[in-house]
């Protein structure tokens, strides 16, 4: 069994980081052991009467899962008890009540907490992991943090992510409040965005001043530290490639028309009207995918062009399983009925043990239910997009279920690019990646 001595002294780091400051931030890539390193600071704070009863906020799949099944792993922690508050209202007052040493409750309880708990909350610690979920400072579940971490009980709070900044710096703002309550980047979002940030034209989106990224970085270094897996790890190559599958004269011309009317002309039913650009940008995206749905949720097929390429891909790649990220209902639905070798990956995760063990083809997988959590490196180095969001942590949290650490071979990662829209998205996530990397490299630790 692994114990204390087995840590990485960057492990090491991440713990003294914790322990030393009452608001720490973490930001860590993928593969680098927040969770061990975490807990053990935690069992430290225990052990020192520094802290008596801390909560853990994390994704439901690493609520349930990931937490209590680390500590058992290591020497210094298998004695940690843990109570995981998720379920029906009945079951998660039931864990509240139970005696554990660490609590550990889903993102999406968190309102149903604060208003459980307005005045005698009783956690005394608490940490976030995956802290961009937490990135919108309007949302109800940030303003429902706010409320518990302003509390005179809470005396420390830690926030872990391999994905600080999806969106670039505007992200920052909220994860740095839940350590300092606003001392480094104002009280308000409106006070950072208005002392940081220019508006555009419009009013809705916020481009970083000049000189400002720096002046934000100097403002947080000293509570928050980060790691980059490449700096620590010994990891294969990742080799991401572009498939470009062009449209036909007739797709393309209509494809053209609807970007710039906003409005599809359909023969036997009736046209498909985007009202506005996120609207259309959706319905350009569902044209990439094959298939579009209408105001009645009709589905109208347009091509099969990615699914002629998915099969090109497997009858090239026999020996390699295929991890594969889809987007739509639509494709779901076909991939169910296209092959026979493809399984989804279901909730209880129940064919995780069948992948590593190199038993499934394609696992097929929404990003947005695959991105926490879920170690499947063994079981394949081949990963297929048929379909793209706009999310960069969903993108980087996907490709991590095989790039990360325990992987034996170089990681493959074919994008199945179809219509402008693919190939404009592509560009926003480079784009969004260059910002976070800078975001690392001013905060390396």
């Amino acid at each position: 069994m692994l114990n204390k001595l087995n840590l990485h002294n960057y492990q090491n780091k991440i713990i003294n980081h914790i322990k030393n400051n009452k608001g720490s931030g973490v930001f860590a890539e993928m593969g680098l052991g927040k969770t061990v390193s975490t807990l053990t600071a935690i069992n430290d704070l225990l052990e020192d009467v520094d802290i008596i009863k801390p909560l853990i906020i994390a994704p439901l799949m690493v609520t349930k899962s990931v937490w209590k099944q680390e500590a058992p792993e290591w020497g210094h922690l298998n004695h940690l008890t843990f109570s995981i508050i998720t379920g029906t209202v009945k079951q998660r007052l039931a864990a509240l009540e139970v005696d554990a040493d660490i609590y550990v409750i889903n993102r999406e309880n968190i309102v149903w907490l604060s208003e459980l708990y307005k005045t005698k909350f009783p956690f005394d610690m608490i940490v976030i992991d995956e802290s961009s979920s937490f990135k919108n400072g309007t949302s109800k579940r940030f303003r429902a943090l706010r409320k518990l971490i302003k509390l005179p009980i809470v005396k420390r709070t830690a926030i872990l992510t391999g994905t600080p900044s999806p969106n670039g710096y505007i992200d920052l703002w909220s994860q740095i409040f839940i350590l300092d309550k606003g001392d480094r980047l104002g009280k308000n979002i409106t006070m950072y965005r208005n002392t940081f940030f220019d508006a555009d034209f419009m009013g809705y989106n916020w481009n970083i001043k000049e000189g400002a990224d720096e002046n934000i970085n100097n403002r947080i270094k000293d509570i928050v530290i980060s790691l980059k897996a490449k700096d620590y790890l010994e990891l294969p190559d990742f080799i991401p490639s572009v498939i470009d599958i062009p449209l036909s004269k007739t797709l393309d011309k209509q494809y053209i028309e609807f970007e710039k009317d906003l409005m599809l002309e359909m023969e036997n039913s009736e046209d498909i009207v985007a009202l506005t650009e996120a609207a259309l940008s959706n319905k350009l995206l569902q044209f990439s995918s094959g298939k579009i749905y209408d105001d009645k949720r009709n589905v109208h097929h347009f091509h099969d062009l990615k699914y002629d390429a998915l099969d090109e891909i497997i009858e090239m790649n026999p020996n390699d399983n295929i991890l594969l990220a889809y987007h739509f209902k639509h494709q779901k639905e076909e991939l169910a009925k296209r092959y026979k070798d493809l399984e989804f990956m279901d909730d209880k995760m129940e064919n995780v043990k069948r992948w590593n063990e190199g038993k499934i083809k394609i696992l097929a997988l929404h990003p947005a239910s695959a991105g926490h959590g879920l170690n499947i490196q063994k079981g394949g180095s081949l990963i297929v997009w048929m379909g793209f969001q706009w999310s960069l942590e969903l993108y980087q949290q996907f490709n991590a279920r095989l790039f990360r650490q325990g992987q034996k071979n170089k990681v493959r990662c074919f994008h199945l690019a179809v219509g402008r829209i693919e190939y404009r998205l592509l560009r926003s996530l480079a784009a969004k990646d260059a910002t976070q990397e800078q975001i690392y490299a001013a905060l390396k630790g």
